[in-house]
């Protein structure tokens, strides 16, 4: 007895013994896929014919690449200048006593306002960018930044304990007004500089600053 499948008109035997299984599972999924060879009328339906050489084109198209470079964030922060190396024009730092008091006598008659900071300092930093719109908006104002790590001895004379801090001189008068800020009281600032900063005239030297004499000690020479 022998099994037969049939493809188009043409019928195919093959004996059982010998017939593969895994040909005859494929062959039976590809006739559950092909159209009935014969109709109700029977009547034989030709099935088309293919030929084992034809291949189906491909097309491929081309994918673009995007080429990324990463940059090390180290790379590009160490471009960027620190947040208290930042200042406007009307910004000095100070880096000792002397220069501290030479800003001061230096000064005139003009408004002085010094701050008082540390660069571990999270509130100073947060405080920092506003106080530099506050600079742009008075040139006329004296802004003076002390590093307290830089000049402990002079901040311990002029009893800054809290950062960050802020002292108001005006020429003769010397210093004004003195007080600890944040960002979130920064409205202290502006109202101390609308206060201090009217037109004055000046009516003599300025005067000592705390503990800190701003005109120069006399020689020995000059004391006898």
């Amino acid at each position: 007895m022998a099994d037969v499948f049939r493809f188009s008109s043409h019928s195919l035997c093959f004996p059982s013994t010998s017939f593969p299984a895994s040909f005859a599972s494929s062959c039976n999924s590809i006739q559950t896929c092909l159209p009935p060879i014969q109709s109700s009328d029977k009547r034989s339906t030709s099935l088309p014919r293919y030929s084992a050489s034809f291949v189906m084109p491909l097309s491929f198209t081309p994918r673009k690449r995007l080429v990324s470079f990463k940059v090390p964030a180290a790379v590009a922060e160490k471009d960027q200048p620190k947040w208290w190396e930042k200042s406007a024009p009307n910004m000095i730092d100070i880096h000792s006593t002397q220069e501290f008091l030479t800003a001061l006598s230096e000064s005139g008659d003009r408004l002085v306002i010094v701050d008082f900071y540390g660069t571990w300092c999270a509130s100073c930093r947060a405080l920092f960018p506003r106080l530099c719109r506050t600079a742009d908006e008075h040139p006329e104002i004296l802004f003076l930044k002390v590093n307290f790590d830089e000049n402990k001895q002079m901040c311990k004379s002029l009893n800054v304990k809290v950062l960050p801090y802020f002292h108001f001189y005006r020429g003769a008068d010397g210093q004004l007004e003195s007080f600890s800020c944040s960002l979130a009281k920064f409205q202290k600032i502006k109202d101390a500089i609308k206060m201090h900063n009217t037109a004055r005239c000046s009516i003599g030297p300025p005067r000592g600053v705390g503990d800190l004499v701003l005109e120069p000690s006399l020689s020995p020479k000059d004391k006898q």
